[in-house]
């Protein structure tokens, strides 16, 4: 199953893809925000022409785990988004706390320059979230199948 991850900020959508079944994600694009309408026309859009079965939308919380303004902000955009999607796509926040971090440490530790960081870290951003849902999914296949060796649910 194809997923999109999204990394929705104030001027920017970072975009990454993964499969459930290859277990990894890797960053596409950023657009640049032109109003809610548009981005998410842009991102349905991407969903139909990339095959994706379900979006994972980075949902900034604070640190202390409560919604605040800027999760209130992607939510807004996420409300948007699910009616817009085709049938039989879902639509799920995930807890973004320090994606931009990693995803800055990853370039960093990459040897990318910083005018070229800037140009893909809203995108590696999105990975990172798509990566977390990915690994937090298979761990909670292993784990059934831990329960359940010989797969009699």
């Amino acid at each position: 199953m194809r997923a999109l991850g999204l990394d929705v900020g104030s001027r920017t959508i970072g975009l990454a893809t993964g499969d459930l079944d290859a277990g990894f994600a890797a960053a596409r694009e950023v657009l640049r925000r032109q109003g809610i309408d548009r981005d998410v026309r842009a991102v349905v859009e991407r969903v139909r022409s990339w095959g994706v079965r379900e979006v994972v939308v980075g949902l900034p919380l604070e640190l202390d785990g409560r919604v605040g303004h800027r999760a209130r902000r992607v939510q807004a955009f996420v409300d948007a988004l699910e009616p817009a999607l085709p049938d039989g796509v879902g639509c799920q926040a995930w807890d973004e706390r320090f994606s931009t971090a990693a995803a800055q440490r990853t370039l960093i530790e990459g040897g990318v320059s910083r005018r070229r960081r800037k140009d893909l870290i809203d995108a590696m951003a999105a990975q990172h979230i798509l990566q977390g849902w990915l690994d937090a999914r298979a761990r909670a296949t292993d784990s059934h199948a831990a329960h359940d060796p010989e797969g009699y649910a």
